[in-house]
Order: structure tokens, then C-alpha cells, then sequence
């Protein structure tokens, strides 16, 4: 049972809870009920109050004897009996209800209106008769004097069907273009609907005229209201001779004296959703008025908010259980909802336990029950001596055990063992000091240089001192004591370096055990400062979780190096981009070039023509190259052709040979010339 208060007027929900799925056996549910405390200690007011899926609308026979409720899907209707707390009847239907109605005083005859324009009629036997309207019907009511129905709907007649004479009179033709909802007066048989034009339109049965016209969606508009569309009627109600309800379709309730067309009073939800159902309480002078999302309970004098409700899924339609204060609500959601609320009337005569049961929450809260008293069970009560406590006030039987006093229990449990809390202090103690040894580490001195690789070697040959099955193996000598390697420990040019991606890559397990190896060097360093202070016996860590850390170090190594591997490529990815972002903020200077003297600057320009030559079939090439004289066919003998390609030459070649043959031809010369010199030297006399 969930509780909830607003205005001081406590709202009890017996509906909330879990609810078990239809498709289990009764075999499963009663078995679930045991084990699931939930499900134990719900309130289930009525058994099955739900629907498969949604529940559209609910109503009480006119002796509150029965509940009916219809839904889907498949669309249905469901008769529960109050007197049996259960399910009467339930009888599946052809297509959705838009509304129906008790003619009689109990169940035994129901008028459906359907979706698809069809006339249910049921008796207590089952289904009777069907008949169909021209229009889709939207809302009806019996006027009972003279036996007729009254259908409205998305038309400008009202249409009306004789139940005595089993015929279909002549229509009540309204000004309006479709009519919502309509309602009769029980008093003196006033019949009004409510058009989409924002009107209400009376009419007289007697006559079958009209006798009054209410512009409704004129009045709705206040100077606090903001409306963005015409208000059309979406809830009509009659209460007693002369007053009215009337719910607009953007959040405004219109209370009406029918001597006057000005309204009483106009109550905003201030939701702007369309108002769904209004229900007059008498015995407090309430107006109910609700939306998909709230029902509000106010005061219809003064207007004055008296409580309101808000459950967890929109609300379908809402039902005022009468002379009680108990609610029921059609939600989209397969649960219906069951309030009941003690300020406004007694509870139903077939549940008037309710009132035991709230007046005891209200005397004694569930807080209290549940916080400031222990659970105990009978074995309990037997080590603390107080059996004979059973059956007094001291003690509250509930399920398998007894609710008692803390208090009373802190008091015997403190007598029956007055040393009991000494030594509960004494065992944390203790447990808290030796947590504190076990994270201690027992290292006099570390050296300067390289202090994690040398915990690490400590570590190794603790471990090994402690392994028993190592014992007859030959001890190793240790790295620290060896002179071979002192230096490792003492020049900082030894120092590893961890960052490094060699370093990472090879020990793929240093980032994780070297914090570990950190945080011993912490703790270190806070022990060597209060060494002097005190001296506590070294106490090495327990070799079991040390051989469970190291099998988990080896299934994690694999992981551990894709991990380094994904980290070293980020980084390079980061430097990357920071390279990039370098080079896109340096501004780049024009660089001039000098041709060298006989060099020709090339353009594009042969490219291009490279690449569409490339692009033509290989006939229109040859025929090019036939052309500039670089292709030459000749027939051979046995009557096939031969192609002889010519390379053609540029004309930096071509100026390049001349230019060689132009040095050859000067070198020829100087070779002759020189030669003539030297035969005519060589012939002549020397001169004295």
C-alpha cells in the first residue's frame, strides 16, 4: 500500500505493486507469492483487476454490487463481483468500446456504442442484439422516462433509438457540425450536448426543441489563460436541477447555474489537456475533474484546491465509487487503479476493513513499525529469555516471528551478556591493525637509484624464501649483494627509464604492479620517518596473494601488451598532429630558382599531351606517329607487315647533338692544324 499526502488528505493506493503475468499457472503463482516478499505483501483488493494491455472505461452498477470495465486487446468487457472480491464474467467483443452503460440496476443489460458505429446490446446471459448508426458515435445517454437512447457523434443529428418500440424516431437536428459528449438531467429530463464549436446546446424530450445555447468557449478564455485553439466541449455533467459541468478540451472546467450564461466559475488544470470526466461530490461540496494526467479535487464554491492525484500512467476515464471515498481510474497501462481516500466517505461496505487498516497506519506509521522495531523469531526470543513475553503488548506477532522494541531489545541483549559490545570493540580493533600491518612494507633502506627495480628483486626473493618447494634448488646469489652490479644502484646514468617504448613494450605488466610497487615506496618513506619514533616487527605479505597476483599478471600479459601497443600508437598519433599543426602555422616563402644557361623550362603542357595521346586507340597513334615520320611499314617476304619504330628526338636533343657535332668538327681542325705546325717545324733547319 503506497501513501501519499497533499493538503493534509491522505490518498491510499491499494494498486500498486507488482502483478503477475496471465500466462502463469495458478501452481507458479502461488509459488512466487511465497518466495517474493513484494508479491506477499501487496493488497489485492479485488483479484484480477486488470486488463491484458489497456483499460478504456470503467463504471459501478447503479446498486454498486458490480464493477465493469472494458479494454483490449482483444477488446473486452469484465464484470467483477464486490461481494466475491473477484471476477464475475468476462466476454471478449468484436471491435473497441467508445463507451457503454448500465440500463439496469445490476449487470443484467448493457448497451455498448463500438468504434465501428455498432449498437451492442448484452443481457445477463450474453450478447442480445446489434443494431448500427449512420454517424461514428462519440457519447450516449438513456433518457429513462421515455425509454430512448440518445447517440452523438460526428454529426449534426442526434440520433434516437426506442427501446420499447425497437425503432429508430426522427433525429434531433443541432446547428453544430459534430457533437462530442451529451448528458441527461435526472431531475427534470433537460438533454444537452456539447458541440465542437465550443457550445452547449439544451434540449427539451418533451418537445424535441431546442430551449438554450451556451457559448462555453467565449467564457473558458480568462486573462490568465492561453489559448492557442477553439476550446470544444470534451466532458459534460449535470448535478441536481439547476447546476452544470463543462469540461473544454484545453484544460478549463465551467461551472454553470442554468438561470444564467455566465459561468459560476472557471478552474484551469493548467495542463492543456483535455479534460476527460467530472464527477460532482456532494458531501463536501467537491467538483473531480480529470485529465490524461491528473485529477483534481477542488472546491466548487470558492474553487479552492481541496487534493489531487497523479498516477503513474495517463488516465483513461475515472469512476466515483458512490457514498464512499473510493476511487477507481482506467489507465494505459493492463493494471486499473484503485484509491481510496478516508476524507471523502466511509469505505465500500464490501471492504470496510480499509478503514481498520488506515486508522491503524495512521496511529502507528509504517515508519515507526518498521524502523524503530527489531525482527525477531521465536529461537531469538529464547536466548534472550523473554518467551514468556508472548501474547503481551510487548510483542506484535507477525509472519514467523515478532516485532519488539529496539529499544527493549538493546536493554536484555546488554544483560543477558554485558561484555558482548567490550569484546565486538576489541575484535575491530584488531582486525584494523592487522589490515594496517598487511599493507606495510618491511624495507630498512632502498637504494637512490633505480628504488622500484630493486623492491621488485626484495620481492622476488621473499617469494622464493617463502616457497617451500624451492628450498632444495641451489639459491641464486641476489643482484643487490652482488658487487658485479652495485653500480646499477648508484650512478643515475643506470637509471631506467619507463617511458621509454622499449621499456614498455618488453614489460607489459610495469604499468599496473609498478603502482602497486609505488605505493609500498609511500608507505616506506612515511615508516622511515617514523622509524625513530617506533620499531614494529616486518611482516611480509601472505605468499598466497602474491602466487594469485602473479597468475593473474600472466593472463593478463597478452592484454597488457596490446594495450602498451595501442597506447605507443596514440602517442605517435598525437605527435603527428602536433607536427602537423606546426607546419600549417609556419608561414611558407616564395623560393626562386635560376635556370641553369642551355637548360629549357618544361611545362605542363607535355603531360598533358602525353596522357591524351595515351588515351587514343592504338590505330589513331599510329597513324600519328606514320605521320611524324617516327613509323615505318614495310611487307616481308612471307606477306606479313613489319613495323620499325623511330624514337623522336626533342629539340634539346636535337640542339644538344648539334651542339656536339659543332665541338667535334672544331676539335678536327684543331687536330690538323696543330699537326701541319709540327711537319714544318720538323722539316726546317734550326737558326743560329
Amino acid at each position: 500500500m503506497q501513501v501519499s499526502s497533499l493538503n493534509e488528505v491522505k490518498i491510499y493506493s491499494l494498486s500498486c505493486g507488482k502483478s503477475l503475468p496471465e500466462w502463469l499457472s495458478d501452481r507458479k503463482k502461488r509459488a512466487l507469492q511465497k518466495k517474493n516478499v513484494d508479491v506477499r505483501r501487496r493488497i489485492e483488493l479485488i483479484q484480477d483487476f486488470e486488463m491484458p494491455t489497456v483499460c478504456t472505461t470503467i463504471k459501478v452498477s447503479k446498486d454498486g454490487q458490480y464493477i465493469l470495465a472494458t479494454g483490449t486487446y482483444k477488446p473486452r468487457v469484465r464484470c467483477y463481483d464486490t461481494y466475491q472480491l473477484s471476477l464475475k464474467f468476462e466476454r471478449c467483443l468484436d471491435s473497441e468500446v467508445v463507451t457503454f452503460e448500465t440500463l439496469s440496476d445490476d449487470y443484467s443489460k448493457i448497451v455498448f456504442l463500438h468504434n465501428d458505429r455498432y449498437i451492442e446490446f448484452h443481457s445477463q446471459s450474453g450478447f442480445y442484439y446489434k443494431t448500427r448508426i449512420p454517424k461514428f458515435g462519440r457519447d450516449f445517454s438513456y433518457h429513462y422516462p421515455s425509454c430512448d437512447l440518445y447517440f452523438v457523434g460526428a454529426s449534426s443529428e442526434v440520433y434516437r433509438l426506442n427501446l420499447e418500440q425497437g425503432r429508430y424516431l426522427n433525429p434531433l437536428q443541432t446547428d453544430a457540425a459534430e457533437n462530442n459528449v451529451c448528458d441527461i438531467n435526472l431531475v427534470h429530463g433537460l438533454f444537452a450536448t456539447g458541440t465542437v464549436e465550443g457550445r452547449v446546446e439544451c434540449w427539451d424530450p418533451r418537445t424535441r426543441s431546442r430551449v438554450g445555447l451556451l457559448d462555453c468557449a467565449l467564457s473558458s478564455v480568462t486573462a490568465d489563460s492561453e489559448i492557442n485553439s477553439l476550446p470544444t466541449i470534451s466532458a459534460l455533467k449535470f448535478n441536481g436541477a439547476l447546476t452544470m459541468a463543462v469540461g473544454t478540451s484545453t484544460g478549463q472546467v465551467l461551472l454553470y447555474d442554468l438561470r444564467s450564461d455566465k459561468p459560476l466559475l472557471v478552474k484551469d488544470h493548467q495542463y492543456g489537456l483535455p479534460i476527460k470526466s467530472v464527477h460532482f461530490q456532494d458531501s463536501l461540496d467537491l467538483i473531480l475533474s480529470a485529465d490524461s494526467r491528473i485529477v483534481k479535487m477542488w472546491n466548487k464554491n470558492s474553487g479552492k484546491i481541496f487534493t489531487s492525484l497523479e498516477p503513474e500512467h495517463d488516465i483513461n476515464d475515472v469512476c466515483l465509487y458512490p457514498n464512499s471515498g473510493m476511487l477507481l481510474t482506467a489507465n494505459e497501462t493492463p493494471k486499473m487503479g484503485i484509491y481510496y481516500i478516508p476524507v471523502l466517505g466511509p469505505a465500500p461496505r464490501w471492504c470496510s476493513f480499509l478503514d481498520n487498516l488506515t486508522e491503524e497506519l495512521e496511529e502507528n506509521p509504517e515508519s515507526t513499525v518498521y524502523d524503530d522495531y527489531k525482527f525477531v523469531t521465536k529461537k531469538d526470543l529464547e536466548n534472550l529469555g523473554l518467551t514468556h513475553l508472548i501474547g503481551s503488548p510487548f510483542l506484535r506477532a507477525y509472519m514467523h516471528g515478532f516485532f519488539m522494541d529496539i529499544r527493549l531489545y538493546h536493554k536484555v541483549k546488554l544483560m543477558v551478556n554485558p561484555f558482548a559490545y567490550e569484546e565486538y570493540r576489541k575484535d575491530k580493533i584488531r582486525q584494523k591493525i592487522e589490515e594496517t600491518r598487511a599493507q606495510r612494507v618491511q624495507l630498512k633502506k632502498l637504494p637512490k637509484v633505480n628504488k622500484e627495480l630493486a623492491l621488485k628483486l626484495i620481492e622476488e626473493e621473499e617469494e622464493k624464501q617463502k616457497s617451500t618447494w624451492k628450498k632444495k634448488v641451489k639459491s641464486l646469489p641476489n643482484i643487490l649483494t652482488d658487487d658485479r652490479f652495485k653500480v646499477m644502484f648508484e650512478n643515475p646514468d643506470f637509471q631506467v627509464d619507463e617511458e621509454s617504448e622499449e621499456f614498455r613494450l618488453l614489460n607489459p605488466l610495469v604499468s599496473k604492479i609498478s603502482e602497486k610497487r609505488k605505493k609500498k615506496l609511500r608507505l616506506l618513506e612515511q615508516q622511515e620517518l617514523h622509524e625513530k619514533e617506533e620499531e614494529e616487527e616486518p611482516e611480509g605479505k601472505p605468499s598466497d596473494a602474491e602466487s594469485s597476483e602473479s597468475s593473474d599478471d600472466e593472463k593478463a600479459w597478452v592484454e597488457e601488451v596490446r594495450k602498451q601497443r595501442r597506447l605507443l600508437q596514440q602517442e605517435e598519433k598525437v605527435k603527428r598532429q602536433e607536427r602537423l599543426k606546426e607546419d600549417q602555422q609556419t608561414v611558407l616563402k616564395p623560393q626562386f630558382y635560376e635556370i641553369k644557361a642551355g637548360e629549357e623550362f618544361r611545362s605542363f603542357k607535355d603531360s598533358a599531351t602525353k596522357q591524351k595521346l595515351m588515351n587514343k586507340t592504338l590505330e589513331d597513334r599510329l597513324k600519328l606517329e606514320a605521320k611524324n615520320g617516327t613509323l615505318s611499314v614495310s611487307d616481308t617476304t612471307v606477306g606479313s607487315k613489319q613495323l620499325t619504330f623511330t624514337l623522336k628526338r626533342s629539340e634539346q636533343q636535337k640542339k644538344q647533338q648539334e651542339a656536339e657535332k659543332l665541338h667535334r668538327q672544331e676539335r678536327k681542325t684543331l687536330r690538323r692544324s696543330a699537326g701541319h705546325l709540327k711537319s714544318r717545324h720538323g722539316r726546317g733547319r734550326p737558326f743560329h
